[in-house]
């Protein structure tokens, strides 16, 4: 990859370091930029559209986009002073400001005037973004993945009828015809494009899959005459959009408060890419390179509303091209940015994106903004909702975000001061998730989720369990675990635990650590499958199908109970809640009837775990009730 280089210096020379030959950095650069190219320019187009503005103006945009990705991915990836993590990180328009841009535009008349505003806010959010850079690491304990996940699922959900609109928009008109099916199977088959290259094809074709449906749709349209390329025979071979070309920035509080939030939010965002960039090149990531990034994005963004674009964050689409090729060198990310710049000076390139027929356009929009909602459910899903506190942030800021999205005039009912928070839905949703996390987690008593809770014990947070007597922990978590001794000894020793997920590792850890004989002592506590109380009650089934049986059915289960325990010496234990007939129970049994008295000691001590692993579920479900409630399933009878 570096023959260019001496031997003795591309040993030495860390591969982010390395300068590949002048026709390598050309092929590698090239590759990113088109991998990043559709992602990049639907932006604009998308702002553009949605505030009325004129081809022209729209070719403006896309000249100043890709002239300013140029500008952005060179600092961030070659860096100056403190400024630019010096890693291959591709720098791209962010997805999370077209709803806050348009919601801005449109508040102050739409079209160049409106979005004026938008530029002032863009200045301003960069500007503060560059200044708390040094002090970002400590900002992100108010954005968890519990806020970044609610944000980037509302910026998913809440683009998704903008690319929904231009599905079913006429390419000569400009306006909605939903009624007309031709402008939908333009959106469908662009989708199906993208879809089956994502299916049949592997390495670099699936990254450029969007560009690919894109080409493919617009060539298709232009063969049915529903897609012109006039304009690009009018326009310049060359051009420049210079500083300001729509007009000097203007300012308002509310709308640079908003973007200041989305600053936040894609300073989270490059954090990420960042952290995943450094383990595939093999660099530490500290402090320091967190701050150059989010001073690269500030920076960026400064430029960005300098130079009529957005602000700007580390495209991820890049950072997987990155692992894709292994292509390492920073000094490519370098070139890619000076391709981007050149093709921002050819205005012919920008009028040839602006002709991409609008359903052709809202089909591929729509696979992008779905994904980046499914990346904000990916992020929830680490998301303890075992917690009640949580459960309420997201709720709450999805409802709010999406009262906005469904019914943008709601803006109208409230006073002017508020008219930018309540007109886009990831604003509101976002200060929405922010300062709940911040009233739950924050401010006051830290009490900390509830993970116990019933009748006999009350509500049980998890700091009251860090400061439980071993006495007290036996009380309150024994059923869960049979009341045995060793494993509740065990469990407590590794308090202070914390968070739910660290309590409930300490019992599975205690379990699977003991010894043979303890094992063996841990099954034996259990009752037999078939075991009855006085009044005739299943001891050992938590399923209605199990906890039910006629006497024929009851027959089979004691016989095999029987037979069991006469071979091992210990009751036969299921995990019968994931089983959902008799049958596959007395099936299971019979097969592990074959086992060797070793493993099926084994066996029995997983059957435990899932058991206790659900006993500790329902203790949380009982200390939640709220949380609980609103994720139940239909009710079953649960008996252990």
């Amino acid at each position: 990859m570096t023959a260019s280089l001496s031997p003795t210096r591309a040993a030495t020379t860390h591969p982010v370091d390395r300068v590949p030959s002048a026709g390598r950095l050309v092929a590698y650069g090239a590759q990113h930029v088109v991998a990043f190219y559709a992602g990049a320019v639907l932006v604009p187009i998308i702002i553009a559209r949605s505030i009325g503005l004129s081809a022209d103006e729209l070719r403006l945009l896309i000249m100043a986009d890709l002239f300013t990705c140029g500008i952005a991915s060179i600092i961030q990836s070659v860096g100056f002073w403190k400024v630019g993590v010096r890693l291959p990180l591709l720098q791209g328009v962010t997805f999370a400001c077209v709803s806050p841009v348009v919601a801005i535009a449109l508040s102050k008349g739409g079209g160049t005037a409106g979005l004026l505003y938008a530029y002032g806010a863009v200045i301003v959010a960069g500007i503060v973004t560059f200044l708390i850079a040094p002090y970002f690491a400590r900002l992100l304990k108010f954005f968890t993945p519990v806020v970044t996940g609610t944000v980037l699922t509302l910026i998913g959900i809440s683009l998704l009828p903008v690319g929904a609109r231009d599905a079913v928009t006429n390419p000569h008109t400009g306006q909605e015809d939903p009624a007309n099916a031709r402008w939908l199977l333009y959106a469908l088959g662009t989708i199906a494009v993208i879809v089956l290259i994502q299916r049949f094809f592997r390495g670099f074709m699936k990254t450029v899959a969007v560009l690919i449906g894109l080409v493919g749709g617009t060539a298709v349209a232009f063969l049915l005459g529903d897609a012109s390329f006039d304009e690009v025979g009018r326009a310049d071979a060359i051009g420049f959009a210079h500083p300001f070309v729509f007009g000097m920035p203007r300012f308002d509080p509310i709308a640079i408060i908003s973007m200041i939030v989305v600053m936040l939010i894609i300073a989270v965002e490059s954090t990420g890419s960042v952290f995943a960039t450094g383990d595939i090149v093999g660099k530490r990531i500290g402090k320091e390179e967190i701050a150059a990034t989010v001073r690269a994005d500030g920076v960026a963004s400064i430029i960005g509303g300098v130079f009529n674009s957005f602000p700007y964050t580390c495209f991820s689409e890049n950072v997987g091209l990155v692992r894709l090729t292994g292509v390492k060198s920073r000094w490519v990310v370098a070139a890619a940015g000076g391709i981007m710049i050149v093709l921002g000076l050819l205005p012919k390139g920008a009028a040839a994106v602006a002709a991409i027929p609008a359903p052709v356009l809202g089909g591929a929009a729509l696979t992008l903004f779905a994904t980046v909602a499914v990346i904000g459910i990916q992020v929830l899903s680490r998301v303890d909702f075992s917690d009640h506190r949580n459960l309420i942030i997201v709720a709450t800021s999805l409802g709010m975000g999406l009262l906005v999205t469904t019914y943008p005039k709601i803006s109208e009912a409230v006073p002017p001061w508020l008219e930018i928070l309540f007109g886009s839905g990831i604003t509101l949703g976002s200060v929405t998730a922010i300062a709940l996390n911040v009233l739950f987690f924050h401010v006051g008593r830290r009490e900390g989720p509830a993970v116990a809770g019933g009748p006999a014990v009350g509500v049980i947070t998890l700091p009251e369990v860090n400061r439980m007597s071993r006495q007290r922990f036996g009380e309150v978590f024994g059923s869960v675990v049979q009341n045995n001794d060793w494993v509740l000894d065990r469990a407590f020793a590794e308090a202070p635990f914390a968070d739910t997920g660290a309590l409930r590792a300490a019992f599975a850890e205690a379990i699977l650590g003991g010894s043979d004989a303890e094992k063996t002592d841990l099954i034996r506590s259990f009752p037999d499958l078939g075991a009855r109380s006085s009044d005739g009650e299943a001891l050992a089934a938590d399923h209605v199908a199990l906890a039910e049986l006629g006497p024929e059915e009851r027959a089979e289960v004691d016989a095999l109970a029987v037979a069991y325990r006469d071979q091992f010496g210990f009751p036969l234990v299921v995990c019968a809640r994931e089983i959902a007939h008799y049958d596959r129970v007395l099936r299971s049994g019979r097969e592990r009837l074959e086992n060797s008295a070793a493993t099926e000691r084994a066996f029995a001590v997983v059957e435990v775990a899932k058991i206790v692993n659900y006993r500790f579920d329902d203790t949380v479900a009982n200390a939640n009730p709220i949380a609980s409630a609103l994720g139940a399933g239909p009710a079953i009878e649960r008996r252990w």
